[in-house]
């Protein structure tokens, strides 16, 4: 199981009167970070003990990014203190080369690098700033690291085994996949395994489960201890034992971990192999609010399958330098989201029709707020790029409603027995971990494994960006789609605003009637809908639920502008009902429609 450590008591790392350096004969990196809330400090000390370095080793590297985020993240804009010292403790020379590079004077008596680094949370940047759950935090009662936040490494070094240990106030609890060894520290194969593997400590409460032949633990950070482990991980059981049957039975790993912190700021969620962390704002555990804290971390545990099982030869070996997009993010985050919803469909968490208005959702955002001509390829290939980004939110939207076409289209092609959810469990038995799929040949080699006419479809709607087919694909299960569908009924409404998703926030762009008498302003961060708080994942379907309320009523905004969030009351006005991009199940449907629908909602 993950467990944690506890150190006797804060030490001094930094001294500048550090005794003598004893040469290390092990060509291993030792890192020691030490984190000391009590002196009010919002920086991370880190002393790195070096084998001997060659000549050419002079350059020490700090990350300009790292996998899954698709942001620039220069973490040398974070160094505060820069210094080398030889076997004896002496200072040798080093210089700034660019953001992220330092050169060492002397890099073969170099034994040990020092430095101060600041967290990320709470240092101003003037541009890209850091995802908070992919960032680094540091305050009196918790921290949270991520590996390339913290760590660089030595020139060539990146493949290099590293052990890492960690001093904090002895009462903090250390969440995390990781098993400390004898001696405290964390043993890590190479720096790629550091970045994937966050930690999460302070006053923790944790709650475990197995599922199969894997350990599973949460970790749970709760500002006023509104949120609780044990009945977090209650509320999850349900997904979890969905995504174990949709995995076939047993875990692609043995142990994981869900590390949550619950303040007053709400960021989304980030993948790793073997577990994920969680920055949500904190209300009361309640069903409701639980729902979507599940919708999410289904998200992201599925990501044991893409990209841990199932990935290309650029995030085998990541560039942490000078970083490049994959054409198969598609596939790491489009079939990721197409089965965490899949899977609770067929876990019976949700019904069809609510699985139904969550295709309405995505199809709304790639038809309102995305260029519909931009393809996925295209986006995967540029997404460390400013143009990719303003694109990226898409790959959770028209990503999704892609891979459920394929989906579709594999199950009529198959005669009902075989879908991309078995194609996906062939693939992650026949790559693995350990073997990358070809970046260059991937559509190629999944279409041998399936049927010529995939070929097509990926050349159609993937790496070019035809319009999806969704009235043609959904009738071969008997769902009919119409792009707009009028009721006659009245319903409420905010009147004719424009978003924009930037990152996992969401913003006004354009402002109506409504939201201007409210005090909305252009620009303002569309933080939360009646104490729910809102980000590109659940916006378009916490939004949509506007309409049930009653015209005229008031409803309750949270908006977050410079940095600061206040509460906002709307009054809502009235319109006639257009359901457009609606789906819903066909009463008309054909036997043989319904045979394929009841192999579509089901694991084969």
């Amino acid at each position: 199981m993950p467990t944690f450590f506890r150190t006797a008591a804060l030490t001094a790392l930094l001294a500048t009167t550090a005794p003598a350096l004893r040469a290390q004969t092990v060509k291993e990196l030792t890192y020691t970070v030490t984190m000391d809330p009590a002196a009010n400090s919002n920086e991370f000390q880190v002393k790195l003990q070096l084998p001997r370095l060659k000549k050419s080793q002079d350059i020490y590297q700090f990350a300009a990014t790292a996998p899954g985020t698709y942001q620039v993240m220069d973490m040398g804009r974070f160094v505060r203190r820069f210094e080398a010292f030889d076997a004896k403790g002496k200072p040798l020379g080093a210089k700034q080369l660019s953001t992220n590079q330092w050169q060492l004077a002397n890099p073969k008596k170099t034994r040990e690098i020092r430095y101060t680094i600041a967290e990320t949370w709470d240092t101003p940047v003037q541009e890209h700033p850091i995802y908070l759950m992919c960032g680094s935090s540091l305050e009196a009662d918790h921290a949270l690291l991520n590996g390339q936040t913290i760590l660089g490494y030595p020139e060539d070094m990146q493949n290099a085994p590293l052990r890492l240990k960690l001093n904090y106030p002895k009462d903090w609890k250390a969440g995390t996949v990781l098993v400390p060894d004898a001696q405290g520290y964390y043993r890590l194969d190479d720096y790629d395994y550091a970045v994937d593997s966050p930690i999460l400590v302070g006053r923790l409460t944790e709650a475990s489960t197995e599922l199969g032949d894997a350990d599973v633990a949460l970790y749970c950070y709760s500002a006023t201890d509104k949120v609780q482990a044990e009945p977090l991980l209650g509320y999850m059981q349900k997904m979890l034992n969905a995504a174990q049957a949709f995995l076939g039975g047993n875990l692609p790993v043995k142990r994981y971990a869900f590390l949550y912190h619950f303040a007053d700021k709400s960021a989304g969620a980030w993948e790793h192999s073997y577990s994920s962390e969680y920055v949500l704002r904190e209300t009361p555990l309640t069903a409701e609010s639980a729902r979507n804290v599940v919708d999410i971390a289904a998200h992201e545990f599925f990501h044991i399958v893409t990209p841990l099982n199932i990935h290309s030869e650029i995030i085998e070996q990541f560039n942490f330098v000078n970083p490049t997009g994959s054409e198969h993010l598609w596939l790491y985050e489009g079939v990721t989201e197409w089965a965490s919803h899949t899977m609770q469909l067929r876990g019976g968490l949700v019904s069809l029709d609510d699985y139904l208005e969550t295709l309405h959702d995505k199809v709304v955002y790639d038809r309102t707020r995305a260029d519909s001509t931009y393809s996925l390829s295209k986006l995967g290939l540029n997404s460390f790029g400013d143009e990719g980004q303003r694109q990226y939110g898409n790959i959770y939207q028209r990503g999704a409603l892609t891979a459920t076409l394929l989906d579709l289209r594999l199950l009529e092609l198959s005669g009902g027995k075989r879908g991309l959810r078995e194609v996906l469990l062939e693939l992650a038995k026949k790559y693995g971990p350990d073997k990358p799929i070809s970046e260059k040949n991937f559509f190629q080699d999944f279409t041998r494994l399936t049927y010529p006419e995939i070929g097509d479809f990926f050349a159609r709607y993937i790496q070019q960006a035809e319009p999806l087919p969704l009235q043609e694909y959904f009738a071969k299960v008997g769902i009919r789609y119409n792009r707009s569908l009028r009721t006659g009924r009245q319903i409420a409404t905010l009147g004719q605003a424009s978003y924009q998703v930037r990152g996992d926030e969401v913003y006004f762009t354009a402002l109506s009637a409504p939201l201007q008498a409210a005090g909305v302003r252009q620009d303002d961060q569309l933080a939360g809908i009646d104490g729910t708080f809102v980000d590109r994942r659940n916006f378009a379907s916490v939004i949509g639920q506007v309409k049930s309320r009653p015209a005229g009523s008031e409803l309750s905004l949270t908006i977050r502008r410079d940095g600061k969030e206040q509460p906002v009351r709307v009054r809502l006005g009235a319109t006639e009902e257009v359901k457009s991009y609606d789906f819903a199940p066909d009463p008309n449907a054909t036997p043989a429609q319904l045979a394929l629908r009841e192999a579509w909602m089901k694991n084969l």
